[in-house]
């Protein structure tokens, strides 16, 4: 009897895997099948390490897996908002700051928020380590290099505030600065970086700085930059295509964050131009900020999402109130959702 329930057992598991491989068979060769969909990206700026798994994606093959074949574009001055809004480019990677006055209106631009390209805000405020400036407190009495946004002085000043400083004694001067790294080195003595880029440069040319992130301060500022965006009519009417897409692009993150070092030569391969040593050592950096404590890549938390927005409200930073969880969804990066 026992024997014969071995055997039973035995039969059952076997007949199960083959069933799995049928099933794993089939899905295979349904995506053989696929037609080819071309799809058009816009970046927010010229390639680098924030953009590495969208190149391991492409190089991978594994948009081509999903029958995907994918336009990289770089975008405008005004950024890639307006295009992907337009259905002149089907994503774009935006910023959940920079893209809040366009939801904020009684015709908000369609596009949606699909994925969190970095879990977590790696931007703040780099200095000169000889000019002691550790804390928000310490920018009085020295100038910084504003970009002139209204989002942008009002979260500088809540923090100086909070800190107990005066945020009047901070010099506001009107530069678009490309490299903080020389910025600071000359006639500008605080820079709102992203660290990945020039707190990573500093450490390269050996330049001794002091940095304090925003969402170590204060957890409202733990909002989501860089993000994916969509056009909301290619979401609707070409689901399909987008799920594709979105299943190889995740699976380019991942990729780079489990094999930085081949992500960062992937990069530089497609993007000559790139510094091989400061790609590397930005992608050893952000390798496992991508997903984080996130529950998936991508993830977008909705009370982080819907705190930033409040607080933007509350400071009459945005002529109309967002609506809670207004602005993204999780139907083309959660993993569930994506099968």
């Amino acid at each position: 009897m026992k024997n014969l329930k071995k055997l039973s057992v035995l039969l059952l598991a076997g007949l199960m895997l083959t069933a799995c491989g049928k099933t794993e068979n089939k899905k295979a060769e349904e995506k053989k099948d696929l037609p080819t969909e071309k799809v058009s990206f816009l970046l927010d700026w010229e390639p680098n390490v924030n953009h590495a798994g969208l190149y391991v994606a492409m190089d991978k093959g594994f948009f081509a897996d999903e029958g995907i074949e994918v336009e990289v574009n770089q975008p405008p001055a005004n950024g890639a908002e307006a295009l992907v809004a337009s259905g002149k480019a089907d994503f774009g990677v935006s910023y959940q700051d920079t893209i809040a006055p366009a939801f904020a209106s009684d015709k908000p631009l369609p596009v949606t928020a699909v994925a969190a390209i970095i879990n977590h805000n790696t931007s703040g405020i780099i200095s000169l380590k000889d000019k002691n400036i550790e804390r928000p407190k310490d920018m009085e009495n020295h100038n910084y290099a504003t970009w002139g946004l209204p989002i942008e002085q009002a979260i500088l000043k809540q923090v100086v505030t909070d800190d107990g400083g005066d945020f009047s004694k901070v010099q506001l001067i009107p530069e678009n600065v490309v490299n903080a790294v020389q910025a600071i080195s000359g006639k500008i003595d605080t820079v709102w970086i992203f660290y990945q880029v020039d707190g990573v440069l500093a450490g390269k040319e050996n330049v001794p700085i002091n940095y304090f992130a925003f969402r170590d301060i204060s957890p409202v500022f733990d909002y989501y930059t860089p993000i994916l965006i969509a056009n909301n009519d290619f979401l609707k009417n070409k689901e399909d295509v987008a799920k594709r897409f979105m299943r190889a692009f995740s699976k380019g993150y991942e990729y780079a964050a489990e094999n930085p070092k081949e992500a960062a030569d992937i990069l530089v391969k497609i993007n000559p131009e790139l510094d091989k040593d400061f790609v590397e050592k930005g992608m050893e950096y952000l390798a496992d900020k991508y997903k984080d404590d996130a529950k998936y890549f991508g993830e977008i938390n909705p009370d982080r999402w819907n705190n930033f927005y409040a607080w933007l409200w509350e400071n009459k930073l945005i002529d109309k109130e967002i609506p809670k969880d207004f602005g993204f969804t999780d139907e083309f990066i959660n993993p569930e959702k994506l099968k």
